[in-house]
């Protein structure tokens, strides 16, 4: 897989194309099975993602569809400047945004709260044999949705509800994007994160990340694409400045507490 600026593309101002990374974008490839983006805040890693997600209409955990989520109009334009090249279809695929778990978690709670009440509603105003199947119906999905998320889903912590959401989409064949997916997690949890993308590997999957996780972009054969770099790049894990920096810190952390002081 592949994806590159069209050459007849037209020159626009403003973001995403004024972010440097972007604006000097030609071409990336895909050749290893994970593949990291890294880089500072703002320096494009995400919007590229939801581009190439937008491009692909890849299925999300948000309400709306990608061609209509209101947080992803930048990358939605992007991806119309974008060509993407693939040697065959995947399986399945599916798109994630840390952003959207929390919204997602909150619509599957009111569908629990609707079904409730439906089934109570059933209960009052049907009889006989109609009101055995209408009631059981809506209870059959209220107790499948409960035996997956659990009778109050907000009330997990946000990590475990997010690893199992990640866990349950990682199929075998399948081409995954993950926009930051570490964000609600402790270290421990982020390596469970990473034993589930080698797994991914494992079962012929793909999957392109956007991370600022020095633990998630240490996947044996993963390629980085810094977008520090202009354009972007591939790096080795050591010269990512999120590993130098945190290794650094880690080694002398009363050296920049001082520093941080001064």
């Amino acid at each position: 897989m592949s994806v590159r600026r069209k050459h007849n593309r037209t020159l626009r101002d403003g973001f995403p194309f004024d972010v440097p990374a972007l604006a000097e974008l030609d071409e990336l490839e895909f050749p290893t099975p994970i593949t990291f983006f890294v880089g500072s805040n703002g320096s494009g890693k995400s919007t590229l993602l939801e581009a190439i997600a937008a491009g692909l209409k890849m299925p999300s955990l948000a309400s709306a569809r990608i061609e209509e989520h209101p947080l992803m109009a930048a990358g939605r334009e992007l991806s119309r400047d974008l060509v993407l090249a693939r040697k065959q279809r995947p399986k399945r695929s599916f798109f994630m945004r840390a952003d959207d778990v929390l919204g997602y978690v909150s619509n599957i709670e009111r569908d629990m709260a609707d079904l409730d009440e439906l089934e109570r509603h059933f209960e009052e105003e049907l009889d006989g044999y109609g009101r055995m199947l209408a009631t059981g119906a809506a209870r059959g999905q209220r107790q499948a949705l409960e035996a997956r998320y659990g009778a109050n889903p907000h009330a997990r912590s946000h990590g475990e509800l997010f690893l199992e959401l990640i866990q349950s989409r990682l199929l075998e064949n399948g081409l995954y994007l993950l926009d930051e997916p570490e964000a609600p997690f402790s270290p421990i949890f982020q390596l469970s994160l990473l034993s589930l993308v080698m797994d991914a590997q494992d079962a012929n999957c793909q999957l392109i990340i956007a991370t600022h996780s020095p633990i998630l972009m240490a996947a044996p054969g993963a390629t980085i694409y810094s977008f520090d770099e202009l354009p972007p790049a591939a790096v080795e894990w050591e010269e990512v400045e999120h590993v130098t920096m945190t290794r650094a810190f880690l080694n002398d952390p009363q050296a920049f507490l001082k520093h941080l002081r001064d």
